[in-house]
């Protein structure tokens, strides 16, 4: 990048016209002055590291060397980690995300879902035989769930573990082509141990997916074990540091405490005993749901300021002959590109922080013996999940081509964002089946309120009843927007939750009802987790934003978040007639103030975010605004320009210009 250390003057004049203190902001996001201090310190520490910045840049990088430096900065950043002492979750993730933001980490599955199943589904014996040497790396683990044929229906899953008494074992088995597991990650070249998700079978019956720790390579070579059968499954459209992988087993045995039996267990002798409840072991996938929500609000703050600082940089089509190009963020049309995106990564990050609360709360009450929750936050954690990597995935794309023909170029950073966080809409289960499996809970609870029942923490909107009309006004109350959005949620759900009853009483079977209710129910879904992420934004700036300033700016996004999941889903909002035709007109227009409330603020907003250039990773969005020399350092850099001549000339080009160009058959041959 360019050595210029001189800002911009478009951009140095877009932070001075910011309404409120930016290191406020920052500290609001981040949960105070001191966490705001650590975050900066452990950043710094990973940009200047000296190994860290060896590697060469990840767009010159063949998928081997991708995956070799993945693995290289995976090992190194834990060994800096216990080296600092860190313990804290957010200060390990700030250290590894300056040094490898937005790429994959081969040793992370063995963290986030590897070590907490065994811990949160494994007996005491269970924890102590396998989390031990986990923590110190002396096994290396991933989370092995999906097939070939099966991804996000779990009972569907062909994997085979049939338990025989006369030996105490478990014999796991892929008896079909699309038994094998497909595209978990970390599994093709780097771990030695998995969470197998199988079909328990034991005294003839078919018990159901049961958790199983299993190796599968040796600890001596890391060479596959005998009965195992596994690799990297190819190159893909992103994602090339991570080595999602295929495993099959043939007769393979494993003992029976091999089966996580803190819940459900086999006796010896081959008697199965149930869980109390056969969704418990659900809680891996909770918590991966709820990080993702996280990582999609990170990921679009950080595409939100690269484009937004671009935009400020960049001048576009004179308004009047011979006058000024205007920056192009002062086009109305750049900013409905923009500024809803960076009202979603704020509304987003909040959320997911939230979430990671819940999950906290509700499974420490899953220790104590309370199940009441879990199912909602199971359903919540899906319906989020799909939410977030949808708004992510499409928003992030939207950004890139508001860049216009340098948000194509790896240099702009968005095509890394967008090809790592794009995946989030299918791993960790598809988004449209997991909008339905969020539904298919709140159908279930609508009956129960049906018959009187309250329901607890963030599912008792449901309860209330009595409004005939939105109090919506122009001063545009929050309290009024989630009022609003969860009158429609719960109407959505109603309404599916009737239409279903109809036909299942009409004689439908469940499966066919439920298929032909499939397009209410994802609307009756993304409706619930709208009105959660709306609910949880407001409530963050009211516990966190001291400082009016930052209140008042925090409050116009949030404003236009809702405004803008309102007008994006007008139809659902107006078709019961709680939102008035009237007031439906009054927010096309409050849409159009809020883009000029926000406008000042624009810049202001994404640096509050505090990303470092060397963590951004862009020539667009550079804190100084030095983007077209910095382009310009990029091209010259390019791999092609180490010759002036290359050899394609001599053999194709040169050739074709003198009329000697001749292929061989082998050479033509396709």
């Amino acid at each position: 990048m360019s050595s210029q250390t001189s800002v911009n003057p478009d951009l140095a004049k877009e932070r001075k016209t910011a309404s409120f203190d930016r290191e406020n902001l920052t500290e609001v996001i981040y949960g105070g002055k001191e966490s705001v201090r650590r975050r900066r310190y452990l950043q710094n520490l990973a940009i200047q590291d000296r190994y860290l910045q060896s590697f060469p840049p990840w767009w010159n990088m063949d998928r081997e060397t991708q995956y070799d430096v993945a693995v290289k900065k995976s090992v190194y950043l834990n060994s800096l980690v216990q080296k600092l002492n860190l313990k804290n979750g957010a200060e390990m993730f700030y250290l590894k995300e300056a040094a490898s933001n937005q790429e994959t980490n081969p040793l992370g599955l063995h963290q986030i879902m590897f070590i907490p199943t065994i811990e949160k589904q494994g007996t005491k014996e269970q924890i102590e035989k396998y989390v031990t040497p986990a923590k110190q790396f002396k096994i290396l683990g991933t989370y092995a769930q999906t097939e070939l044929g099966h991804g996000t229906f779990i009972r569907g899953l062909e994997t085979m573990a049939t338990y025989d008494p006369a030996s105490e074992e478990f014999v796991i088995n892929s008896p079909t082509i699309t038994s094998m597991k497909y595209w978990p990650g970390s599994l093709g070249k780097t771990c030695n141990y998995v969470i197998l998700m199988a079909q328990l079978y034991t005294k003839g019956k078919k018990m159901g997916i049961h958790a199983f720790v299993v190796q599968i390579r040796s600890l001596q070579d890391h060479k596959p074990m005998p009965g195992v059968t596994l690799g990297d499954i190819g190159n893909k459209l992103g994602y090339e540091g991570m080595d999602n992988g295929f495993l099959m087993f043939n007769n393979y045995r494993v003992p029976r405490d091999a089966m996580l039996m803190r819940y459900a267990k086999v006796e010896r002798d081959g008697t199965y005993v149930a869980p109390r409840n056969a969704k418990i072991a659900y809680g891996s996938m909770v918590y991966i749901r709820a990080l993702i929500v996280g990582d999609m609000g990170r990921s679009c703050a950080q595409a939100s300021t690269i484009a937004t600082r671009y935009s400020a940089v960049r001048r576009q089509t004179e308004i009047r002959p011979g006058g000024p190009e205007p920056q192009v963020i002062d086009y109305q049309t750049q900013q409905e590109k923009l500024f809803p995106m960076i009202a979603a990564s704020y509304g987003l990050y909040f959320t997911g922080i939230f979430m990671g609360l819940e999950y906290n709360r509700v499974t420490a009450d899953i220790e104590k013996g309370n199940l009441e929750e879990m199912q909602s936050l199971h359903a919540l954690a899906a319906g989020l999940k799909a939410l977030s990597s949808d708004i992510a995935s499409d928003g992030i794309d939207k950004l890139r081509r508001a860049c216009g023909g340098h948000g194509y170029t790896n240099a702009s950073g968005l095509g890394k964002i967008w090809a790592n966080i794009t995946p989030a809409c299918t791993y960790e289960g598809e988004n449209t089946v997991m909008y339905l499996q969020c539904a298919r809970y709140l159908v279930k609870v609508y009956a129960l309120v049906a018959t009187g029942k309250q329901l607890p923490g963030f599912m008792s909107y449901l309860n209330r009843s009595g409004k005939q009309q939105s109090s919506l006004t122009q001063a545009l109350n929050m309290e009024d927007f989630v009022d609003l959005y969860e009158h429609t949620a719960a109407r959505l759900i109603k309404v599916v939750a009737i239409r279903l009853q109809a036909l299942l009483k009409s004689g439908t079977s469940v499966e066919e009802a439920r298929n032909l209710c499939g397009v209410q129910m994802v609307q009756a879904a993304k409706m619930h987790s709208y009105a959660y992420t709306v609910r949880t934004f407001n409530a963050v700036i009211q516990a966190r934003a001291s400082d009016p300033n930052v209140a008042k700016a925090l409050t116009s996004l949030c404003q236009l978040f809702a405004v803008n999941g309102i007008l994006q889903r007008l139809g659902d909002f107006l078709q019961d007639g709680y939102l008035s035709g009237q007031q439906a007109a009054m927010l096309a227009d409050k849409q159009l103030a809020l883009f000029a409330d926000i406008r000042p603020n624009a810049v202001a907003l994404v640096d509050a975010f505090d990303y470092p250039d060397q963590v951004l990773g862009s020539c667009l969005g550079r804190y100084d605004g030095n983007v077209y020399e910095a382009l310009y350092e990029y091209a010259k850099n390019s791999p092609l320009n180490k010759q002036d001549v290359l050899p394609s000339y001599y053999t194709t080009l040169k050739p074709l210009m003198s009329g000697e160009l001749n292929f061989d058959p082998p050479t033509a041959r396709m």
